[in-house]
């Protein structure tokens, strides 16, 4: 019964303290990267680490055998004895059903959630198919709007929407800085990291740790395709374009845009002296994020090594001349 109290302590202490640690972390903004691997990586912990600890109180440690044979009989007889009592009966149901109520939320979730997005983007697509105009010198749609807005359609039939407006207010420069963000939004599938957090926050809509991420990790995302587009245009630029597009842009439901709520923090951002995070602190980053995922199934897998193999059964005939 350790593993799953242990598992169930660290669940508690990563919700409770993660993101107040994370959010506090100003390097984070400096490696957008790691920073989105960060929050990641401290979602999946939590919901494997929950997770394991209800398949821990399910299945009871077996210990490690290279045996085959043995393993399979040391597994039906350390089962057996696990559920033959109602308290470990009981004890091992409710692990069990927790962790299949955990799969099944996320499961459910991500797939609602990824339907409906298919579905809003369609929906778009097919209203852009009658409305916009391809602009064939910065390829992308336009659209007739009195917003300033540029954004990008992910998945199938992707494409980068700019009002007609967002060509009035931005000039040939920033024009190609805003495509720039919106090319790495759709080449880095950032659309995809923000499902899977949003699918977090559906399925548990009570833990505060899961918003919390989704709303770094729609930061950051917009980081990242900040410093892409740095990397053709210079930053001066873009935080202009940044500037200029949240004055009065708009991004529809499903789309990443340049602008949005996060663009005068961004500006901020871009505006400061460049401070990479450097080879050595990015390496210690990824340490600690490996050692983080590892946490709950080292947890989970520890008591296996430690227990003591129980004896085999004895053979029909040696039970009989005893």
């Amino acid at each position: 019964m350790t593993a799953p109290a242990v598992l169930t302590v660290f669940a508690v202490a990563l919700a409770l303290l993660g993101p107040a640690l994370l959010s506090r972390a100003s390097w984070l903004e400096r490696s957008p990267r790691i920073g989105i691997a960060a929050w990641q990586a401290l979602s999946v912990s939590l919901v494997s680490a929950a997770l394991l600890a209800g398949l821990s109180l399910a299945v009871p440690a077996i210990p490690w055998t290279t045996d085959l044979g043995q393993l399979i009989r040391t597994c039906a007889m350390t089962i057996v004895a696990q559920y033959s009592t109602p308290g470990g009966a009981v004890v091992s149901a409710t692990g069990a059903a927790a962790a299949l109520v955990i799969l099944a939320r996320v499961a459910y979730c991500v797939v609602a959630d990824r339907t409906l997005a298919a579905r809003n983007r369609k929906a778009q697509l097919d209203a852009l198919a009658l409305i916009a105009r391809p602009h064939l010198r910065y390829d992308a749609l336009v659209v007739e709007h009195p917003a300033a807005a540029a954004y990008c359609l992910p998945g199938r039939g992707r494409q980068i929407v700019l009002t007609s407006a967002a060509l009035s207010a931005l000039d040939h420069s920033q024009l190609l800085a805003v495509l720039a963000h919106e090319r790495a939004h759709l080449r880095g599938r950032h659309d995809l990291i923000l499902a899977a957090a949003d699918s977090l926050q559906r399925a548990f809509p009570r833990i505060a740790a899961f918003r919390t991420a989704r709303t770094e990790l729609g930061r950051l995302v917009e980081m990242l395709a900040d410093d892409n587009a740095a990397r053709q245009s210079d930053r001066t630029t873009v935080a202009t374009a940044l500037v200029r597009l949240a004055e009065h842009g708009m991004t529809p439901v499903t789309a990443l845009g340049a602008g949005g709520e996060s663009a005068l923090s961004r500006v901020r951002r871009l505006i400061s002296p460049v401070r990479p995070l450097g080879a050595g602190r990015t390496t210690l980053a990824a340490l600690a994020l490996g050692i983080l995922l590892s946490v709950p199934v080292f947890v989970a897998i520890a008591p296996a090594s430690a227990a003591t193999p129980m004896p085999p059964c004895p053979v029909s005939g040696q039970a009989l001349t005893m």
